[in-house]
């Protein structure tokens, strides 16, 4: 797609559709309507005006009004958007007002839309608002021969420039995390994931390091082998290295849990359950995403990737309940349940980043459906070690416009993972508590260093659609890690 300032007025300019805003303001009826909806409500006698009027129009944020062959108006298609309150608005509102007007638009093949919405926007809004637009273009469908999604040959732009090409680069990387979970798992395993990240790191900068099963021997990964030895597709641990910082600077560590499919093992999930573990390496993908935009974007910041991947399949040599690994950091742990797997291959994920030298961490995965249960479909899990730096994550996810809410990680949590036989188990004591309980598993391998984890369970992988979001991969948090990498280099 191709993103250019847009050439004229919303009145003057030649696109196939123009797409302006309406707020919830009640001083009368044009009084909510942006500058741009004046403009073409005035040149057109009222026109929107009179539709408001007549409940054509509503200003919730992301209901969409078409207007069709408006006088004077040279595109043959109005789109106005509702952006809620005006007092509210913020990079989320932003966001989810302009992707409902794109998915919209993009149900139908449109070579060319023009946007006016947000045109006093700050910087951030209008990334976001961007951001969301590619987004909302493209579709799941990946493999459906007719698309229900149909991405702008061009989007014209009116508004904040800078605003305007970081959220471009910042929809694209959306967009490749949504694609990568979005693929089926007969497309991504953890080879092809590989050669994924490759080739998007050769084109943006990025270097590459990859262990194959040899390597993460050498390495002493013994929970990552352990988990993929019941999968014909063997493991891998992929590392990106952005170099932005300078050779002194501190490091920041982004980890991706990558289970590329998870049957449970051979404590089987039932087949309901196992429908959409396609998208259990999405920490893995938005991981790769996020380093792709940092890449492109040039932060002046020292930042390493890291994704564990691997298939929990049921193989003759599968992993068994009661076996005992030992991670790369030397924790020995026992195996109690085979579905609880993805914090094995961040076990040893983590413990790379430490002894890559990070400074601090985060690490992000669909780790528990306890995580689910506590808090809902859109909100994703912060635990941690270090008070101060999940604050730092929470406020870089707030400005996104990404909700996230921490939990907590009292020391009872982690007394439930000790372990008789080795020094912990892979699960607590009974379903109560459980992304907690997990989370204190992952706190064994990050020794002293500042840490972060996001379960992002929940709002990863949409169960259904948005208005400004077709199901499937949602690409959560891409724009948070990339956000606090930006901040870190302030």
């Amino acid at each position: 797609m191709q993103i250019s300032p847009t050439p004229g007025s919303a009145v003057t300019t030649e696109a196939d559709a123009v797409v302006v805003g309406v707020y919830e303001n009640d001083e009368g009826a044009a009084a909510g309507f942006d500058a741009a909806a004046q403009l073409i409500d005035a040149a057109s006698g009222g026109a929107l005006t009179k539709t408001f009027q007549a409940g054509g129009i509503k200003a919730e944020v992301g209901e969409v009004a078409p207007l069709w062959a408006l006088p004077s108006v040279a595109a043959p298609l109005v789109l106005v958007v509702g952006l809620g309150d005006k007092s509210e608005m913020n990079a989320g509102v932003a966001g989810q007002a302009c992707g409902a007007a794109a998915r919209w638009l993009a149900g139908a093949e449109r070579s060319c839309v023009a946007f006016f919405v947000g045109e006093d926007w700050s910087p951030e809004q209008t990334e976001k608002a961007v951001s969301a637009v590619l987004a909302g273009c493209v579709g799941a469908d990946l493999y459906r021969r007719e698309k229900k999604r149909h991405p702008f040959k061009t989007l014209l732009w009116s508004g904040d420039d800078e605003g305007r090409q970081r959220g471009a680069i910042l929809g694209e990387a959306v967009n490749l995390t949504r694609c990568l979970v979005n693929e089926p798992p007969n497309k991504i395993y953890p080879i092809s994931f590989v050669e994924r990240a490759e080739k998007m790191a050769a084109g943006c900068g990025l270097s590459v390091e990859v262990w194959d099963e040899k390597r993460l021997a050498e390495e002493k990964c013994g929970c990552i082998l352990g988990v993929s030895r019941g999968s014909s597709q063997p493991p891998r641990l992929l590392i990106l290295e952005h170099k932005g910082g300078g050779k002194d600077a501190p490091t920041l560590a982004l980890v991706g849990k990558g289970v590329t499919f998870d049957s449970g093992g051979l404590s089987l999930k039932p087949s309901e359950s196992m429908k959409t573990m396609k998208c259990d390496m999405a920490g893995a993908a938005t991981v790769v995403g996020a380093m792709q935009a940092i890449a492109r974007l040039k932060l002046p910041v020292n930042v390493i990737g890291l994704a564990g991947l691997a298939e929990n399949m049921l193989g003759a040599d599968a992993y068994k309940l009661g076996d005992v690994l030992t991670a790369r950091n030397g924790v020995t742990v026992e195996i109690h349940n085979t579905d609880a797997e993805g914090r094995l291959v961040l076990a040893d994920t983590l413990a790379t980043a430490v002894d890559r030298g990070a400074d601090k961490i985060i690490d992000l995965a669909t780790l528990t459906g306890a995580c689910v249960v506590a808090l809902g479909l859109d909100v994703a899990g912060l635990m941690t070690n270090n008070e101060a730096w999940c604050d730092d994550v929470s406020a870089a996810a707030k400005r996104c416009g990404e909700a996230c809410w921490p939990l907590p990680m009292f020391p009872e949590f982690g007394k439930q993972i000790r372990g008789e036989v080795a020094d912990i188990k892979n699960v607590g004591e009974g379903r109560w508590g459980g992304a907690m309980t997990a989370a204190k598993f992952l706190e064994e391998f990050v020794d002293e260093t500042p840490w972060v984890h996001i379960d992002i369970a929940g709002p990863s992988f949409l169960e259904k659609p948005k208005p400004w979001l077709d199901g499937g991969g949602s690409g959560a948090f891409v724009q948070t890690l990339v956000e606090v990498a930006r901040a870190w280099g302030t």
